[in-house]
């Protein structure tokens, strides 16, 4: 099984649970700008931690753990030039490979929520 495709869908449904939630707030009156995809991405990813506690972070990497420390360990070399995730933590593992992952589907899920149109604006 390729590494990032590893729980994508779980990944993909919680942005997207998330921004219909946030849109069917704004419908009620609370504002909330969706034309700016990184924001919005922040906000679902960045924010808060997806899994919090290492019994937690375990249980969801499961068997695929090592292969989730090699994406993480392979993300941040690539993109800072070396590894910042303490990678004998679970959790924080399994946020960073999270974030990533949601670089990825951000997109697609604002798609799928109706927040985005094709041309890329909300």
């Amino acid at each position: 099984m390729e590494t990032n495709t590893f729980k994508r869908e779980e990944i993909k449904r919680h942005a997207i649970d998330w921004l219909k939630e946030t849109k069917a707030q704004a419908a009620d009156g609370h504002d909330y700008d969706f034309s700016n995809v990184e924001d919005v991405f922040n906000d679902i990813f960045n924010t808060g931690y997806y899994i919090i506690g290492t019994y937690q972070a375990k249980q969801w990497l499961g068997d695929m753990a090592f292969d989730v420390i090699g994406a993480v360990k392979d993300y941040e070399e690539f993109n800072f030039g070396e590894t910042t995730t303490d990678l004998s933590d679970p959790e924080l593992v399994v946020n960073m490979y999270v974030y990533f992952v949601g670089q990825e589907i951000i997109e697609e899920a604002m798609l799928e929520a109706d927040v985005l149109n094709v041309e890329g604006s909300a």
